[in-house]
């Protein structure tokens, strides 16, 4: 920086702690200038936050921007031309839907809807995906290029005119310690900033006309979207009207269940411990117990069985629930001991006593 930058800036930041810090009052602007320069700066407010929010409008999910942002400087740094597109939520929908309906088959009701309700959904993504074309020529690009130049030039006078007038002011104060010809420089030069400043703020103003051409091609753009989108859905709504009333005409089937597999192990002597039919432990009553008399066998039962004492080998795991009750594993073989009723026995096993349910059982040797 020159001997003659360093005092204007030196100048510049005096005066300026001098009416931050001391109250001292710079030169006045006067009060055209001050509208001029407000309702630019409404102007431009309102121009950016447009821009942002139609871009939210036209992508909403701000984790996509991103990402959509990304991919698209990376694709400008590898020379890529055609770059990927933001994931309309239709297209996304429409694909789920497409792809549910083809695995149930196109031939059921419910599928071929899926199929017919997906294959739309993605042609209105199209549709909204021509709108963000649209817009993003006929609107986003031309307000973003008032920004890039017509705000970014008021903004250089502005600033430009603040450094001055401070330059200004602070020679002023100094009047017969700075030489005339420098004060009179610096008022020059304050003057042409302020006239560059009006002028720049001026011309963004009077481009109005150009401003709602372009609001009225985004509304244009919407328009046709809607149309399209109103086209689409009147067509699925025939579709999916005419489903309907095949469906409804259909004749219902009812539903019949199967048979149940019936559980039969056959004789106890030529039992191996299986069962046929593979199956959940079966359920059993919580009820309370009712005791009943003991079935005592009579000699002449007893010389029907084997000699050796009744016992069930155990089908399932049983965990006993409540007080008195036998647990026991898979496999077990649980001695008899009683029938306590048509549900339950009594045995023992491992030196414990107790009930269980039968059905969780096979009997081997009958008591």
């Amino acid at each position: 920086m020159s001997v003659a930058g360093f005092k204007k800036q030196f100048y510049k930041a005096s005066q300026m702690v001098s009416e931050k810090v001391g109250g001292a009052e710079g030169t006045k602007l006067d009060e055209d200038f001050k509208d001029l320069e407000k309702r630019a700066d409404v102007t431009s407010k309102a121009v950016v936050d447009v821009i942002s929010k139609t871009s939210e409008y036209l992508q909403p999910n701000p984790a996509s921007r991103a990402k959509l942002t990304m991919l698209n400087t990376v694709s400008k740094i590898r020379g890529q031309v055609k770059s990927p597109g933001y994931p309309q939520a239709e297209g996304l929908l429409g694909e789920s839907m497409a792809k549910f309906g083809r695995e149930m088959g196109e031939d059921t009701n419910f599928g071929g809807a899926l199929v017919d309700v997906g294959e739309s959904m993605k042609r209105l993504a199209e549709v909204k995906d021509s709108l963000d074309i649209d817009v993003k020529q006929n609107f986003i690009d031309p307000l973003q290029a008032v920004v890039d130049k017509d705000i970014k030039d008021i903004q250089h006078h502005l600033k430009k005119l603040e450094g001055r007038r401070l330059d200004y002011d602070y020679k002023k104060k100094r009047q017969g310690k700075i030489p005339d010809e420098e004060l009179r420089s610096a008022l020059e030069k304050f003057h042409e900033s302020k006239e560059m400043a009006e002028s720049s703020m001026h011309n963004l103003l009077e481009t109005d006309v150009e401003q709602v051409s372009q609001m009225a091609s985004l509304v244009e753009s919407q328009l046709q979207y809607h149309k399209q989108a109103v086209q689409v859905l009147e067509e699925l709504t025939d579709k999916l009207r005419d489903r309907v009333n095949e469906a409804q005409s259909r004749p219902r089937h009812e539903y019949t269940p199967k048979p149940k597999p019936s559980f039969d192990y056959g004789e106890p002597e030529r039992s191996n411990g299986g069962y046929s039919p593979t199956a959940n432990p079966p359920s059993y009553s919580t009820a309370p117990l009712v005791e009943v008399p003991s079935f005592h066998r009579t000699p002449s039962m007893k010389n029907n069985q084997h000699s050796s004492e009744p016992c069930a080998k155990a089908l399932y795991d049983f965990e006993p629930e409540n007080e008195g009750e036998l647990g026991f594993r898979e496999g077990d073989i649980i001695t008899l001991t009683n029938r306590i009723d048509e549900n339950w026995f009594e045995g023992t096993l491992h030196g414990q006593s107790g009930f269980f349910p039968n059905n969780y059982v096979e009997v081997v040797v009958p008591l």
